[in-house]
């Protein structure tokens, strides 16, 4: 068995990283793309690579050698790599694929370290190393047999969008035994480019090859294996997380700040957001007006305003629609003057926007992070607040005080003349119902001193989407923050969340209480773990207080590296005492077993 590496090509899609060099000579975490492949290749009975090399080839030579580690290294020099395709440079090889069984690679992928044993050691002769398509995925793909033999090759162009789960993606990783390339792959290769020219790709080739025989190539799947093609920066960027060091994957991972989109297989219990809506009927429904809101602008502020108003039955001058409760926060805080009050620990996006020595906190004597509304307004008093911010379900603690108590609050907070900034955007997970929420008319206009904080993003599961509401009887407030929002500050399908959500408020509330009962049985097995102390919550997360001598920072990149779940690490948030905290988001039941069982293997 040999290896054959194409690395001729020029790579333009990576910009100044490939201007004087080759893909394969990008860096990646401090390592050379090649060094992945050779590392893997070495763990195989490869004792010889072919390197088909054009563009910056001196320094290919010049940094591999002619050896690696026992592999014997020889280079084919594509003299017309700028005017070919990489069709020309397979054909470059021949010679040694019809004396030798081969693996097939091309030098811009980077992939899991067992995949060329595993490819090996399969007794199918002829393999093709394929992945199941996903959204973010580009090229060449495949459709197969349910004996799994690839049926076709198709180019991007031609895939049936109405249908992607019947693709698997080409991984450009090939196992070809010498009397295939022989008798079928080059003599078709090079009547292809008889009749073509050379400014084609080789999977035409193989694409002739399986029409005429269904049965050319086995398709080797890659499961869980990680992998990624290099084809730009953002490639490169992306790859960087997946084969980090275990000490750095998770620091990377975190300045992602989502996107977890582009990482399937990764289980998120970090980000928080509704497992259980948008339901199938309402993503039908979007899916449907695509078109239309793809290419059309979105109104202006002040319908967002009119559609939330609408949402909430409430007068449209005491709502302001924000991309995201992130953008509403950052203005509503500009505009508070005087001391503002907060209990910690709590969601950082209140304590990064407040004004610089602005916030007086609050601390919970409890242990459990306790507190009621008479302890808030005890503070209050002391500390001479003129703001109090109370998240209720509060993040990350969980910790809920009743609407009847928040009530009282209020009341007593406007008669001492300070302004209550209430977010509730947990507030629908308490039990799945609307009796919890102060978005209503009766609330805003009896209490002028009552700002409500609602991310729509998080409780109806659209992150995506990024929707915030702030509402408020005092119209002068109202006013300053819209000054800090622009005229299109939400997407026509953010507007069209908020167009069509009142036909599946039934839908929303249904999957709200399907969060509380999981929330239930899910805190119950939690407390099965023997290094856990899980505190009881109110909202779509539970905290939890590790036990012994794991910290929360180990607990964390264990679970990521060795089974790619993400969770929230709470070290250096303020307001915990000694110890360590982690909060973990409830998801649909087989993520939370999936992250119980992950749990168990580590007591």
């Amino acid at each position: 068995m040999q290896a054959v590496i194409l690395a001729a090509g020029i790579g333009k899609r990576l910009g100044h990283l490939t201007k004087n060099s080759t893909k394969c000579m990008v860096p990646l975490n401090g390592r050379k793309l090649i060094e992945y492949t050779f590392d893997a290749l070495a763990e195989t009975p490869v004792k010889r690579v072919v390197m088909v090399v054009g563009h910056g080839s001196n320094e290919v030579k010049k940094f591999l050698g002619s050896r690696f580690r026992d592999i014997e290294i020889i280079y084919i020099d594509n003299p017309i790599y700028a005017q070919s395709n990489n069709i020309y440079s397979l054909l470059l090889a021949k010679d040694y694929m019809e004396q030798d069984d081969t693996l097939l690679l091309e030098s811009d992928v980077v992939f899991a370290k067992t995949l060329l044993e595993d490819c090996v050691r399969h007794e199918a002769p002829n393999l093709a190393v394929v992945a199941k398509f996903q959204s973010w995925m580009d090229g060449t793909v495949t459709t197969l047999t349910p004996q799994h033999h690839i049926i076709n090759f198709i180019s991007k162009k031609d895939m049936d969008w109405s249908e992607p789960g019947k693709y698997y993606k080409t991984v450009n990783i090939y196992k070809l035994s010498k009397e295939i390339s022989r008798q079928k792959l080059f003599p078709f290769l090079k009547t292809y480019i008889e009749t073509k020219g050379l400014h084609e790709y080789y999977e035409e080739v193989l694409k002739v090859l399986t029409f005429i025989d269904v049965g050319t190539l086995q398709a080797f799947e890659m499961g869980d294996r990680i992998w990624y093609e290099i084809d730009d920066i953002q490639d490169l960027d992306i790859a960087g997380v997946l084969f980090a060091n275990e000490k750095n994957r998770l620091a990377l991972l975190k300045k992602r700040y989502g996107g977890y989109w582009r990482f399937p297989f990764l289980k998120d219990f970090c980000y928080l957001v509704n497992p259980y809506f948008p339901s199938k009927r309402m993503f039908l429904e979007f899916g449907q007006n695509l078109p239309v809101l793809l290419s059309s602008y979105p109104s202006g502020q002040r319908v967002q305003n009119l559609l939330a108003a609408k949402m909430y039955n409430c007068p449209e001058e005491y709502f302001l629609v924000g991309n995201g409760a992130s953008e509403l926060i950052s203005g509503l805080m500009k505009e508070l003057d005087g001391p503002v009050g907060i209990h910690v620990p709590t969601f950082d996006e209140y304590m990064e926007r407040a004004k610089p020595g602005q916030l007086i906190e609050f601390r919970s004597a409890d242990r459990d992070f306790h507190y009621g509304a008479d302890d808030i307004l005890e503070f209050v008093t002391a500390n001479k607040i003129a703001n109090y911010i109370l998240i209720n379900p509060d993040n990350p603690t969980g910790h809920f005080l009743a609407k009847l108590d928040v009530l009282a609050l209020s009341e007593k907070l406007q008669k001492k003349n300070v302004r209550l900034i209430l977010d509730e955007s947990f507030a629908d997970f308490v039990d799945g119902t609307a009796e919890h929420s102060f978005l209503a008319a009766s609330h805003l206009e009896k209490h002028k001193n009552l700002v409500v904080i609602k991310s729509i993003s998080k409780s109806y599961g659209v992150p995506g989407l990024r929707l915030g509401i702030m509402a408020t009887s005092d119209g002068e407030l109202l006013k300053k923050v819209w000054k800090h929002v622009s005229i299109w500050n939400i997407n026509s399908f953010a507007e069209s969340f908020l167009q069509i959500i009142d036909k599946y408020k039934n839908d929303f509330q249904a999957g709200c209480r399907q969060i509380a009962e999981e929330r239930a049985r899910f805190f119950a097995e939690l407390q099965k773990i023997d290094f856990l102390h899980p505190f009881l919550s109110k909202a779509n997360y539970i905290l939890c207080q590790l036990k012994g001598d794991r910290t929360s920072g180990e607990l964390a990149k264990e679970l990521l590296n060795e089974k790619w779940i993400f969770i929230k690490d709470c070290a250096g948030k303020k307001g915990f005492p000694e110890g360590s905290y982690v909060r973990l988001t409830v998801r649909d039941r087989q993520d939370n077993d999936f992250l119980l069982a992950a749990l168990k293997s580590l007591s």
